[in-house]
């Protein structure tokens, strides 16, 4: 959480509630106030500090009545500071150290930083510190450590849940649950290792105190979580909103024109703020396009380098970039009270997860600027989110049917499964919550458990991930105020007109767009040509389905590196191919400006040697695309045309998605060019989306056996 500076402290914001608070434990421990105070004080180091309303009563709680709380506050009201203030009184009352479950790494430096400011002894055991693990774990040992931090991940980590963690409950001072919204299936950021904590509160003595905290929850989420804490749950919600913030949507009719809008106002934007995009290329592309037109930003997502996000973090917070360009990976937690804006270029899937990210910005300033610039592509977008946490019962099976109680490894596993690893991974996790498998030294077992697909669950879940959606778009085109409108949607029944955003004062935000700037959005959204490499290694467990082959590609067998038009999720031309590859796009011929474009791509590909000769795959759903592709570029190009590959048994089998082995497995020998006169030199290889890239590796194979001595793939688009 972030860390309590004074104005996230200072009774500025009266009227919190504390649903079901009572003066029962003050008799327990009457100069407990005077206590908390002197703690909290010190805490921010202000002597004029003083407790939100709902911070004591949390406080007080945890520590004279040893209860379970649940605290609901907007973000910047003072979480942290409940949480630090506690462990220190539980400590000098003799409780053993607290664990804190956090959920990002941004957010875990942030409370460690924070824990030392206030005398807290915090330290943190995540992927990214493997290295100092031994010594945490001698200091807690040795009594030396206040605060341990631990993802939620690393609870189901074999040795960490056998090793540590039994020792660590039986001392336990106190759990804290950060983001505890994570915990329920109706929160917007639902993650499966999160729901493991309520196995974990099960174990907790009697007499241990438990914090969740969260600023995102409605009520279904507030009564799921407390459901989880156990009975006796004291909860306090406070009023969300943000007085701070002033909220604006302001809709162009494309991302070129969203583009030239950052291009044309980023400066104007107050501070320093984040721009966040709803993925990973996008990101990258508009961080891109800004820093060629002058402007100070960075890139940011879960792809980013570890220590090149810690770096980013660090420059933003000092005010010494203009923005970072982000994904949701910086999200939760990022403390930097005097956030100046937030702009998002595409609008996150529900209401909820609007308010916890603009929640980053004016927590320590009277001021601060929100605009969402919606666009048309969101809905599909959302789809994809919405539904990726909810497993598919077949794969379900397919994974359990494959597990015994010898351990398998991920990778072992997704060669017996047609799963890729990410979501591989996460339908594990899920099994795991479920019970039916279970994370130990050397890979996963079935526990033998009975397993049944809960399908009316996960069917009301995606009514309300649906109805989320459909929510977003109305805050998008509501006529009345939006910050009521985000507290509505968080079941604030405190929500009034802000007198701020652009429905309660008028658009606030210009919405015009300067023409050089327009031009040069159009001009950077125009840009082709993405790097297809090349596969150099065939994958683990292909054998098992067939294929005889192991270890490196022979070099004479490889493809070269090729290009592709554009990436599907690409500002610029991914929208124009995301339009010829939609489920009901009709097949037909390469629209000429989209042949242009690929003539473009080979005008500036820079290879070593020009090819001699094009060739084409065989397209089960797009063979006019791609024949009409192949025999542009061979016409503009002046080489022959020497057909496509033939397809063997019916050619490919299997569809997109799915793991490389099996991948391999659906595409191996089902080309033959023995029907094309195959010249020595390079061939251009042409096929329509370039996937797993296998189906590429092994016509490039097919082609490099009958005599061609390179070969360059060429693709309309590369998906990811």
């Amino acid at each position: 959480m972030p860390s309590p500076d004074p104005d996230d402290v200072a009774d500025r914001a009266p009227g919190l509630a504390a649903d079901g608070a009572t003066d029962r434990a003050t008799d327990l421990d009457p100069d407990l106030r005077a206590e908390a105070l002197a703690a909290l004080r010190e805490l921010v180091g202000r002597d004029d500090a003083e407790f939100h309303d709902g911070q004591f009563e949390a406080i007080e709680a945890l520590v004279a009545g040893r209860r379970r709380a649940l605290v609901v506050q907007r973000t910047g009201w003072g979480k942290s500071a409940v949480y630090f203030v506690a462990t220190l009184l539980l400590r000098r009352r003799g409780g053993g150290p607290t664990i804190l479950v956090s959920p990002l790494l941004a957010l875990m430096r942030d409370q460690v930083a924070a824990a030392e400011r206030a005398g807290v002894r915090a330290v943190s055991i995540n992927s990214a510190n493997a290295h100092e693990w031994q010594e945490v774990l001698a200091r807690l040992d040795a009594d030396e450590v206040d605060v341990l931090l631990v993802s939620p991940e690393r609870l189901n980590n074999p040795s960490f849940r056998e090793q540590q963690l039994p020792s660590l409950v039986r001392r336990l001072g106190m759990l804290v649950v950060d983001e505890a919204h994570c915990i329920s299936d109706w929160g917007h950021d639902f993650r499966p290792d999160y729901r493991r904590l309520r196995d974990l509160i099960a174990e907790i003595p009697a007499g241990v105190p438990v914090l969740a905290t969260t600023a995102t929850a409605n009520s279904r989420v507030v009564a799921d979580v407390a459901e989880q804490l156990g009975t006796d749950v004291l909860t306090i919600r406070g009023p969300l909103a943000r007085s701070s913030l002033r909220l604006g949507v302001l809709r162009l009719p494309d991302s070129t024109g969203r583009l030239a809008w950052l291009i044309d106002h980023l400066d104007d934007l107050p501070g320093s703020g984040i721009v966040y995009a709803l993925t990973v290329s996008a990101a990258v592309d508009t961080a891109r396009v800004l820093r060629e037109r002058g402007h100070d930003v960075r890139a940011y997502t879960g792809q980013t380098d570890p220590d090149e996000r810690e770096e980013s973090e660090g420059l933003l917070k000092r005010n010494e970039v203009k923005a970072l360009i982000a994904t949701s990976a910086l999200g939760m937690g990022f403390d930097k009270p005097d956030l100046g804006f937030v702009v998002h270029l595409g609008a996150p899937l529900s209401p909820v997860a609007y308010y916890q990210q603009v929640g980053r910005a004016g927590r320590a300033s009277e001021n601060a600027d929100v605009l969402l610039l919606p666009g048309r592509e969101d809905p599909a977008i959302w789809h994809y989110f919405a539904t990726a946490s909810m497993p598919d019962e077949e794969r379900a099976r397919r994974v359990i049917d494959e597990l015994s109680d010898v351990p398998l490894s991920t990778p072992a596993l997704e060669a017996r499964v047609d799963i890729r690893r990410t979501p591989l991974e996460l339908l594990l996790k899920v099994l795991d919550v479920d019970g039916a498998v279970r994370r130990v030294q050397g890979g996963w077992v079935a526990t033998g458990e009975p397993w049944s697909y809960d399908a009316e669950r996960y069917r009301r879940i995606a009514e309300e991930r649906e109805a989320e959606q459909r929510h977003m778009l109305e805050y998008e085109q509501t006529d009345g105020c939006r910050m009521a409108f985000l507290q509505r949607s968080l079941d604030d029944d405190t929500a009034a007109p802000c007198g701020r955003c652009d429905r309660c004062a008028g658009a606030w935000y210009p919405g015009e767009v300067d023409a050089d700037a327009a031009a040069a959005a159009a001009s950077a959204l125009d840009r082709v040509g993405v790097p297809i490499e090349p596969r150099r290694a065939w994958p683990t467990g292909a054998d098992r389905l067939g294929v005889p082959v192991k270890g490196r590609i022979p070099a004479g067998e490889q493809a070269g590196e090729g290009r592709a038009l554009a990436r599907l999720t690409d500002l610029g031309w991914g929208s124009t191919l995301r339009e010829l590859f939609a489920p009901n796009a009709p097949d037909a011929p390469l629209p000429p400006r989209v042949l242009d474009a690929c003539v473009r791509v080979l005008a500036e590909w820079g290879w070593a040697e020009r090819p001699v000769a094009v060739a084409s795959v065989p397209s089960r759903s797009h063979p006019q695309l791609v024949g009409s592709l192949a025999r542009g570029l061979a016409e503009v190009g002046r080489l022959p045309y020497l057909g496509e590959l033939a397809p063997v048994d019916g050619g490919p089998t299997g569809g997109p998605g799915g793991n490389s082995a099996f991948r391999l497995a659906g595409v191996w020998n089902r080309f033959s060019a023995d029907g094309l006169d195959v010249p020595v030199g390079g061939v251009l290889l042409v096929d329509d989306l370039a996937d797993s890239r296998w189906t590429l590796t092994v016509a490039a194979r097919e082609l490099r056996r009958s005599g061609a001595t390179d070969v360059l793939p060429f693709a309309l688009a590369l998906r990811g």
